[in-house]
């Protein structure tokens, strides 16, 4: 998928969620995705910096 297919599909998602939910339940949604990308965002820092670490004492002499 190309980076304008997937802007386009998470512009149709949030149009039919805004035409089908609440506003209160939009509010939540939206708390939800935010909190699912920071810890998305949150692994793979942790998961970069437990790489960089198990390389470094890889390259350090016995």
């Amino acid at each position: 998928m190309s980076s304008c297919e997937l802007v386009n599909l998470v512009s149709m998602l949030s149009c039919l969620i805004v035409e089908n939910y609440t506003d209160e339940e939009i509010s939540v949604l939206a708390a939800v995705f935010t909190q699912l990308g920071d810890s998305l965002a949150t692994i793979l820092a942790n998961n970069t910096l437990l790489d960089s670490k198990s390389k470094s004492e890889d390259d350090s002499p016995p």
